[in-house]
């Protein structure tokens, strides 16, 4: 089999690469190793940027989600029992975010890809790349119970942390840079209408916690809890009393509480790997970078990596000119670690530490304070929750 570029896995990253790459002229292959049911109920992000939201439209897959999704013009900031509003538009002229789950997108993208697409093969495992160095690198893979080889252009490794394209760049070429946060977050998915219309993050003394929504009617909340801890172990009764107790507040809001149909414990962590491109292999997303999802960046950097990848290559076939995608690492990792940078700092912001003494405590209320009586503070986190530029 032969196309220009082969996709590794079938995320919301490879499935818009597809799209982008067809609406440009471009042939494409994407190999899945999952069927097409666990890639539609695969539960992830939720948030989408404002220039992901324009990208999708573009792309000509933002119908059901300008239809379904949930526009957010804020967040709030919850301390001290206390609640400050942080208004984005307002602060960024006219920017906001859109609601609207990781499995939608890809059902979206999934359907446009099947309708007009190029091939889409699920339960197709990438097994190696092989002359990822050359000009004609190749996708080792198994379907349908035999192996078969995707001869390539240019591979793009969608295929997240534990794939084989960032295997492929040789150990000697990298420099891996990673942090590992000693909590993580207990999320619950609730058949339960939201308690508040728009994200509320709470920075409590006994931990942090965030309500989010997946619907009108289906809330996503999540708790700060010590690394390692199991999900089982926590009833549902322990979880909406502790829920309840990190988001209260001086005033009369409530939280409500509803049957609990998931319960998962996710690890925090920090990634970043360099560089993102080898000879004809390009790395996007959780393959070349991971953030702790408290500013809700991950798929929102993937889809800046393959913008940057789908401009870059169709430059390339325009002009002739390979500039942009020799530029490609070094214009995603630009992006890259200013995501980072803000992940960390929000970390780092509302969670409790094991251990924190009552000075860092007291740093953590001081900053706060500074977001919420500050414009210039408060319009700096709206820029960078809202979305980075693309390129």
């Amino acid at each position: 089999m032969r196309t220009t570029v082969g996709i590794i896995g079938a995320g919301p990253a490879g499935l818009l690469l597809a799209r982008l790459l067809h609406n440009a002229g471009i042939d494409a292959v994407v190999l899945e190793s999952r069927d097409r049911s666990y890639v539609e109920r695969r539960q992830r992000a939720g948030i989408l940027e404002q220039g992901t939201a324009d990208v999708l439209r573009a792309a000509g897959a933002g119908e059901r989600m300008d239809r379904e999704g949930l526009r957010h013009d804020g967040i709030e900031l919850r301390f001290d029992r206390r609640r400050h509003r942080v208004d984005f538009p307002a602060l960024t002229g006219g920017r906001s975010v859109m609601v609207y789950a990781q499995t939608e997108v890809c059902k979206d993208l999934i359907a446009l890809q099947l309708q007009d697409g190029g091939p889409l093969l699920f339960e197709a495992e990438a097994l190696a790349v092989e002359d990822a160095g050359t000009d004609a690198p190749r996708v080792r893979f198994r379907h349908e119970g035999r192996e078969d080889v995707l001869e390539c252009a240019y591979v793009v490794g969608c295929d997240g942390f534990w794939g084989v394209a960032r295997k492929a760049i040789p150990a000697g070429l990298a420099q891996v840079f990673e942090r590992t946060y000693p909590f993580g977050w207990l999320g619950i998915l609730a058949d339960v209408p939201p308690s508040h219309d728009e994200l509320v993050y709470a920075r409590h003394d006994r931990g942090f916690a965030l309500l989010s929504m997946r619907s009108p009617s289906v809330s996503r909340l999540y708790l700060q809890v010590p690394d390692g801890t199991d999900a089982g172990t926590w009833s549902d009764e322990e979880i909406w009393d502790e829920l309840e107790r990190r988001f209260e507040t001086d005033d009369d809001w409530r939280l409500e509480r509803g049957p609990i149909t998931q319960k998962s414990v996710t690890p925090m962590r920090s990634y970043v790997h360099e560089p993102m491109r080898h000879g004809s292999l390009f790395l996007a997303g959780d393959a070349a970078h991971i953030v702790p999802p408290t500013g809700a960046k991950g798929l929102n950097l993937a889809v800046g990596d393959v913008v940057t990848f789908a401009r870059a290559l169709t430059h390339r076939q325009e002009t002739g000119s390979p500039e942009l995608l020799d530029a490609y690492s070094a214009t995603c990792l630009r992006r890259v670690w200013q995501a980072e940078r803000f992940s960390y700092d929000l970390t780092t912001l509302l969670h409790t530490a094991p251990g924190a003494t009552a000075f860092e405590d007291r740093l953590q209320l001081a900053r706060l304070e500074r977001i919420a009586s500050s414009r210039a503070a408060e319009t700096d986190l709206a820029q960078a929750y809202t979305g980075f530029p693309f390129g």
